[in-house]
């Protein structure tokens, strides 16, 4: 570069600078110029000869984050020099954690060094290593949630600035903005960053739909703002008769949700009737902004007729991202529906802002909502989730998902995703509640725990001290919270059912004339081709490994030239024992409708499912069932078209799958008999009662239990201890 460009470039940078200090949407002292000039000063440093693959300074990027952080999201001034100094450590081998916090103090150095971790995470990882690095990006927002929130601003950047990359490199970063930094942003209440990011994310995945979509939203502009104003002619006398300081916008809906409605609606462009919303900006003393927004939503529909389930009031019950709103739907001009929302400046400021306006005016909300989401968050962080990829896919759910309101018997009011049930309202009580739930009442009528709850249920949890979350809950749940909950106490029991089988596998063995040790446990796994020595013990616990299967392992270890070649061929790995944390996520069986039934099936090759992906059976005429992923090509197609041919299929773990069946009893009538017969099926591990029957006919009783077992050894005893009951004379299976 020539003198004259160097200058050149320097009178820019020092322009970008000083545009920073004059975008903050906070008010910053001498203290905070201070701090973001040395901040400014060691990034220039830096990042001095480092250039960004466009050509320009690489110092125009810190700057650009940090004027993203100052007026787009509104942080403060620790946050602005944070920003600055974000990519310092990771590019700049002279710049350490301990220099920036000699420098700038703990609370920068944390940050940063928050946002080094999150960059040094491996770039070009496989899905299950790209979940893992996001469960570990997530772990920093319990050390501090602006870690996260800048990261989100370095992405924005990073987007608005890709096209100098390689195809591949802008499609990938493109499809990790939408999977991961798209839903975070939302979470986090930074809405206009996440339409930005997923407008972004689609021209880099989908470039001509991009395209297409942004050419017709121009070309329809002007239409919409001749729209705008004839819908503000209609009700603009009446605000101004009211004393009302206001203004009415239009707000676009962005390319993105746009071509979701497209694809969700199989509409065209010009039958998506929503394509922008009004927005009514009223100014108010936080003291009166309940009743004006209400006072506005009665002008407006005394001119447009109002689409009654269409009215979402989020004033009264805030979402948990602390966006407050009053939305509604009415009949506009040309007979077209149209969303208007009713806003004051303060709600406003929050739905642009996120947090830093929520914390501006944080005196009128009672409890943060922010730090409520970091402590849940932290929960489903924490819990023993062994798979990454279900983690992140359960995590985004609960980030994009929409939110209902429900009561407790004593009027508590509780934020759930949409879809919710009872066990996840139990477990956002707390977890001792839904670890103990027999059933629940919704408004006061008993219902099934997989019922699905609406905005404004009353929600009673019954609980009882003998239960104990079963496989079927994982069904009904939800929350990341409840789920993990669920799956740490069912690991918890398959431990306690493995410690049973292992002493029993002793005993059974010790009478074959075999030592239980790592030896003759290695061969076991090998043998029953197993994964690990916990496997085997909790086989052996429900009764799935038995006798005549440990007899055939015997004689086959006798046979010391046919070990030798089993040897030779697969030499057997050390299975931990069962102190180690591993179980087996074996999804080996696919299984059919409600009552899972086992049915031949063929795979089919369009998307070519494996065991535990989500899958769905479809009835073809000349090939009988073929097993289609749910995200396959052609499901919607055959969704819309053949609904009736559809099957639910799902895999299961074949040793865990559960089994109806029904028992008869006959004998003679007396006192607490009934009340026996129930206290055996109970005391029967692993034996879940379904439902029960008896008749009486002078003196001589017949009866029918309908139970859920895992396999028939559990069944023969459950029949051998039911044959013991006094009076009890036949017991059979149906």
């Amino acid at each position: 570069m020539t003198e004259v460009e160097i200058e050149k470039e320097n009178a820019e940078i020092a322009k970008a600078y000083k545009e920073l200090l004059k975008v903050s949407y906070q008010t910053l002292s001498k203290e905070d110029k201070k701090l973001i000039r040395e901040a400014f000063e060691v990034a220039v440093d830096a990042h001095n000869g480092q250039r960004r693959k466009s050509g320009e300074a690489y110092i125009f990027h810190p700057i650009a984050v940090a004027k993203i952080v100052a007026s787009e999201i509104g942080l403060d001034a620790t946050s602005i020099a944070a920003a600055l100094l974000h990519d310092v450590v990771e590019d700049n081998p002279d710049y350490t954690k301990d220099d920036i916090e000699r420098l700038f103090g703990e609370t920068v150095a944390r940050i940063v060094d928050g946002l080094t971790k999150i960059s040094s995470l491996s770039k070009d990882a496989d899905v299950s290593t790209q979940a893992e690095n996001f469960r570990k990006m997530l772990l920093t927002l319990n050390d501090d949630v602006r870690v996260i929130i800048i990261k989100i601003a370095d992405r924005l950047h990073n987007m608005q600035t890709m096209d100098s990359m390689r195809k591949d490199k802008q499609e990938k970063i493109a499809s990790e903005t939408l999977y991961i930094y798209a839903p975070l942003a939302h979470r986090i209440g930074l809405y206009n960053i996440k339409t930005e990011l997923e407008d972004l994310g689609l021209k880099y995945t989908e470039p001509e739909v991009y395209n297409d979509l942004l050419e017709k939203i121009q070309d329809s502009k002007a239409e919409q703002d001749s729209y705008i104003k004839d819908f503000s002619k209609v009700i603009v006398d009446s605000l101004d008769k009211e004393g009302l300081n206001y203004e009415i916008k239009g707000r676009p809906k962005s390319i993105y949700s746009i071509r979701k409605k497209i694809v969700k609606q199989g509409v065209n462009f010009e039958e998506v009737y929503d394509k922008f919303a009004v927005r009514i900006i009223y100014k108010s003393d936080f003291k009166n902004e309940k009743f004006l927004a209400w006072k506005i939503y009665s002008i407006v529909t005394d001119h447009f007729r109002p689409n009654p389930t269409r009215l979402r009031d989020w004033i009264s019950s805030p979402k948990s991202t602390g966006y407050e709103a009053l939305h509604i739907t009415v009949m506009g001009p040309k007979s077209r529906w149209v969303e208007v929302q009713i806003r004051s400046e303060r709600m406003n400021e929050i739905a642009e802002k996120g947090y830093a306006a929520h914390y501006k005016y944080k005196q009128g909300n009672a409890e943060d909502a922010l730090d409520t989401w970091i402590d849940k968050l932290q929960e489903a962080l924490e819990s023993n989730e062994t798979n990454a990829v279900d983690f992140v896919e359960q995590f985004k759910l609960n980030l994009y998902s929409k939110e209902i309101f429900v009561f407790s018997p004593k009027g508590q009011l509780k934020s759930l995703p949409k879809g919710a049930t009872p066990i996840d309202f139990a477990f956002s009580i707390h977890t001792e509640v839904g670890m103990k739930t027999k059933g629940a009442k919704v408004n006061g009528k008993l219902v099934p725990l997989s019922h699905e709850l609406n905005s404004g249920d009353q929600v009673e949890i019954l609980t009882a001290e003998n239960i104990k979350p079963n496989r079927n809950w994982l069904d009904y749940a939800t929350t990341a919270r409840a789920r993990s909950k669920i799956k740490s106490s069912l690991k918890a029991e398959k431990k306690d059912v493995a410690e049973e089988g292992k002493e029993i596998l002793r005993r059974k063995l010790k009478q074959l004339k075999i030592l239980l040790d790592e030896k003759s446990v290695n061969e076991m796994v090998n043998h029953f081709k197993l994964k690990t020595s916990l496997d085997l013990f909790y086989r052996v616990g429900i009764g799935t490994i038995d006798n005549s299967m440990l007899k055939d392992y015997a004689s086959s270890r006798s046979n010391m030239f046919m070990s030798y070649i089993k040897n030779r061929i697969r030499k057997p790995t050390a299975a931990p024992d069962i102190d180690k944390d591993e179980i087996t996520s074996k999804y080996d069986q696919l299984v059919f409708g409600k009552e899972e039934e086992k049915l031949d099936y063929k795979l089919s090759t369009c998307c070519n499912p494996i065991p535990g992906d989500p899958v769905f059976g479809f009835l073809t005429i000349n090939d009988g069932i073929k097993v289609h992923k749910k995200n396959c090509p052609n499901a919607l197609s055959m969704q819309s078209n053949y609904a009736y041919r559809i099957m639910q299929a799902k895999w299961i773990d074949s040793t865990q799958q559960e089994f109806a069946t029904q028992i008869k009893l006959s004998g003679i009538d007396n006192l607490g008999l009934v009340n026996n017969i129930t206290e055996v099926i109970s005391s029967n591990m692993h034996v879940n009662m379904k439902s029960i029957s008896f008749e009486t006919d002078d003196g001589v009783f017949s009866g029918k239990i309908n139970v859920v077992v895992n396999n028939i050894n559990m069944l023969k005893k459950l029949i051998d201890n039911l044959k013991k009951i006094n009076g009890i004379d036949k017991v059979t299976r149906v």
